[in-house]
């Protein structure tokens, strides 16, 4: 059996994680094992980071509607029952941009809706 020498996959692969490691802090972007570790919490950190964004702007949405309603003498949660029995099909974003950008519009959407 042939001898394998590995020699070039291993620097195309610690190549690979330099290059995910580049702009890392001190030894995090220079040492194969330590950038390594540094590369896969990253990743981790990414992937929850794309969960928390879509939790973080649906909190956004509701603390945005629930100001406009606020002035209007309404509560956010009768607000949202009240959208779905009457079976006006508008979501939390739209909502929001509607009460942020067009006050007038969204007020004529909570009378309808009261």
């Amino acid at each position: 059996m042939a001898r394998v020498k590995r020699g070039v996959t291993a620097h195309k692969k610690h190549k690979k994680i330099l290059k995910l490691a580049k702009g890392y802090r001190m030894s995090r972007h220079r040492l194969i094992k330590v950038a390594n570790e540094a590369v896969l919490h990253a990743g981790e950190y990414a992937f929850m980071g794309r969960k928390r964004k879509k939790r973080d702007f649906r909190r956004l949405w509701i603390i945005r509607i629930n100001a406009a309603l606020k002035e209007l003498g309404m509560k956010y949660n009768q607000f949202i029952r009240n959208l779905k029995t009457k079976k006006i099909e508008l979501d939390r974003k739209v909502l929001a941009k509607i009460a942020v950008e067009h006050p007038e519009i969204f007020k004529k959407i909570a009378k309808k809706v009261k």
